[in-house]
Order: C-alpha cells, then structure tokens, then sequence
C-alpha cells in the first residue's frame, strides 16, 4: 500500500480511484487507516465475502490473504486481474496505469 499511497497523485491524474479492503474489523481498520494516512478509500472485510467473490486467495503459511489488484471499470467490469503468488509479489504502479491507459484507448 505504500507505494499507492506514493503515488496515489498519479492514479487521481489518471482518473483512477483506488479503494483498497482489509481483513480487519472495522475499528481496527479504521486505526491503521488514520494511522498510515491513507489518501485513498479503505475498506475493512473481516467476513472475506468481498475476498471470496473475487476468489482472492487466503493462505495461513503466508500470512494470510494474498495481495491481488484489479482495475474495474465504471461498468463494473473487470478489465486486469493480478493474483499475487506472495507478498512480495505485486505489480509497480507503472505497470498498473500502463493498462489503465490500454484500456482507454480500447474504449476510443
């Protein structure tokens, strides 16, 4: 989340909204989220039905749900699925808008 937050400029730029979910409850959430000062929506999903619905994978060995990033668009469409394979695994924000911006000149 560090590096959206870094760039979180650059998504706004690109007319992207960023809303990222957790596995906290809510008041936990909400702690760490004015704690980081996070710029952009935050959402906790302690229940997993938003992690299930999009079959994000949850592994007790590697500390819990695995990172993945979607860009949907204002259809609801999914247009770019990344399921990370661990941690360390996820896309640089470069990447990211790269897509974004195939994807806008697709719909042109």
């Amino acid at each position: 989340m560090a590096q959206l937050r870094r760039d979180h400029q650059l998504f706004k730029d690109h007319n992207v909204e960023i809303a990222v979910l957790g596995p906290e409850g809510p008041k936990e959430f909400q702690r760490f989220w004015e704690r980081e000062k996070m710029p952009f929506t935050g959402l906790p999903d302690p229940e997993q039905i938003v992690l299930k619905r999009y079959r994000q994978e949850h592994r007790l060995l590697k500390l819990g749900r695995m990172p993945a990033q979607f860009i949907i668009d204002r259809q609801g469409i999914i247009r770019f699925a990344h399921y990370s394979s661990s941690m360390m695994d996820i896309p640089e924000n470069r990447e990211v808008l790269a897509r974004v911006g195939k994807i806008k000149e697709s719909k042109e």
